[in-house]
């Protein structure tokens, strides 16, 4: 058994008996690796309540080969993100970073994806309401296009023409991006008027612009992810993230 300090984000938490708790740690150079936290739960435990969603810190792990769960042995907490959990929209905005990265990271490094996946946590806390969901997409599309799965936005995916700043085109979710106008004739997906595939293509490197309809980014996002990036299975987060959003509307 070898002793590691690594470098972590806690992606979730869950309670294991009435004492300890399972930690999902994004590691900066071993990928995502779960832990348990023996006696976390207890009232004097030593971590002190620090092992929450979205806490960075430095993980002290017992390392055994062969085995999925390691032993959590000591955390140092550098930074809470206490905001994300006071906010609904920030924290489900955060939840959806962590889902993602838990179905597709592996425990390998991914150093890259780790300095992203942590400078968006701190972009969500820091936004101010007025740019938020804008935040929250393009910290979204970003991760995405981190993974390997952005859409292809420039060009039709059937003719491979470049299309103009000022072109319609269709999105096509099966093939993953844009069909000209003259290569859709059977509907296939959903509408993208010009301005809203600019829009797009900002977002999906991680740039925050002001939206004029944030509801068909959302839907384009959410069935995006279940063709390519969840393989159709539902996200939690996706799901809370649109009721806090219809509640918001319903209160404005």
């Amino acid at each position: 058994m070898s002793l590691l300090n690594v470098d972590c984000i806690i992606l979730q938490t869950f309670p294991y008996s009435e004492t300890s708790k399972i930690l999902r740690l994004f590691t900066r150079d071993d990928g995502v690796m779960s832990v348990i936290a023996r006696g976390a739960l207890r009232p004097k435990s030593r971590y002190g309540g620090v092992l929450e969603p979205f806490g960075e810190g430095v993980a002290e792990v017992y390392i055994k080969q062969g085995r999925e769960l390691q032993n959590l042995g000591g955390f140092e907490l550098v930074r809470s993100r206490q905001r994300l959990g006071r906010d609904l929209l920030r924290f489900g905005g955060a939840s959806l970073l962590a889902e993602i990265v838990l179905r597709t990271a592996i425990e390998e490094p991914q150093p890259e994806l780790y300095d992203l996946f942590r400078a968006a946590l701190a972009q969500i806390e820091d936004a101010d309401d007025a740019s938020l969901e804008s935040t929250l997409l393009a910290t979204t599309w970003s991760l995405i296009a981190q993974l390997g799965f952005a859409p292809s936005l420039e060009a039709c995916v059937s003719c491979g023409r470049g299309l103009a700043d000022d072109e319609d085109s269709i999105f096509d979710y099966s093939a993953g991006g844009v069909r000209c106008r003259s290569c859709s004739s059977v509907l296939t997906g959903r509408s993208l008027p010009a301005k809203a595939r600019t829009d797009l293509m900002q977002l999906t490197r991680g740039n925050v612009v002001p939206l004029e309809r944030t509801a068909a980014h959302w839907a384009l996002l959410g069935k995006f992810l279940a063709h390519h990036v969840v393989e159709g299975a539902p996200l939690k987060a996706l799901n809370f993230l649109a009721e806090v959003l219809e509640r918001n509307a319903c209160a404005s």
